[in-house]
């Protein structure tokens, strides 16, 4: 299996662009997978710096709602007209960020006959499977980090119900590829016994220091190698790997074989 990080917080080299988002390219044994598509159309040009060809991707998973993975989701509509994109039911809602501004995906693809929702597990086929683990005990509790989604008429703290993860299992490996990990890098790491998780720890806003080290340690016990990226933060990171040493950053422009 191998991953290209299309775009990302930071790069690897002068001409990969970078943004506040994540998108990355999977080859997989039988498919071309996109997992999330940044906020802007950055993914689609380092694409095509680095040669690949979205056009014939299989089929494409959004981890989640936030417009930091979702932006685009239009471009890339536009570029590959055939491969269906897995999406969580709840992300048909709304959800809002700090000071109230609105951060889902573009309403007016929502409903686009592409977008095939899912619920809490789904298998694209066999060794492709989406949780949402929605029904699952979260043991560690993150808290909402200021954001927000509508439930009826009110504006509550968001429960990221619209979060989902795709776990890839082939040649005897398991990988799980999450995107911001907003239910809990500790209990997603606790639910999946994986080889190798991909994606952000959701852990830029905090302070390094005593619990930054405890969650670093807690992952340090655990059988697997965690490649982590975007919303981790880059200073969280240095931190945690002075007490982790299965914990990797990745970069837009980086490519991985697992």
């Amino acid at each position: 299996m191998k991953i290209t990080v299309l775009t990302e917080n930071t790069s690897v080299k002068e001409n990969i662009a970078f943004e506040h988002g994540l998108s990355l390219y999977i080859e997989a044994k039988n498919n071309k997978i996109l997992f999330d598509m940044g906020e802007t159309d950055i993914f689609y040009q380092n694409a095509n710096t680095l040669g690949i060809d979205l056009s014939r991707v299989d089929l494409a998973v959004i981890s989640h709602a936030h417009n930091d993975h979702t932006g685009g989701l239009g471009k890339f509509l536009e570029i590959n007209k055939t491969a269906p994109v897995y999406l969580n039911c709840n992300a048909k809602g709304e959800q809002f960020g700090h000071e109230g501004v609105y951060i889902g995906i573009d309403p007016e693809l929502k409903s686009n006959e592409r977008i095939i929702y899912t619920d809490d597990l789904y298998e694209i086929e066999k060794g492709l499977t989406l949780y949402s683990c929605n029904k699952k005990e979260r043991r560690f509790e993150f808290g909402s980090f200021g954001l927000c989604e509508k439930s009826g008429e009110e504006i509550i703290p968001d429960r990221f119900l619209h979060e989902q993860y795709l776990l890839i299992e082939e040649e005897g490996k398991r990988v799980l590829i999450s995107g911001c990990s907003h239910k809990g890098i500790l209990n997603i790491a606790s639910w999946f016994k994986v080889d190798t998780i991909v994606g952000g720890f959701h852990f830029m806003h905090i302070e390094p220091g005593d619990l930054l080290k405890s969650y670093a340690e807690f992952l340090a016990e655990k059988k697997t190698e965690f490649l982590t990226c975007h919303c981790t933060g880059t200073q969280q990171f240095e931190f945690m790997k002075k007490y982790a040493e299965n914990i990797h950053y990745i970069s837009a422009g980086e490519r991985l074989t697992l």
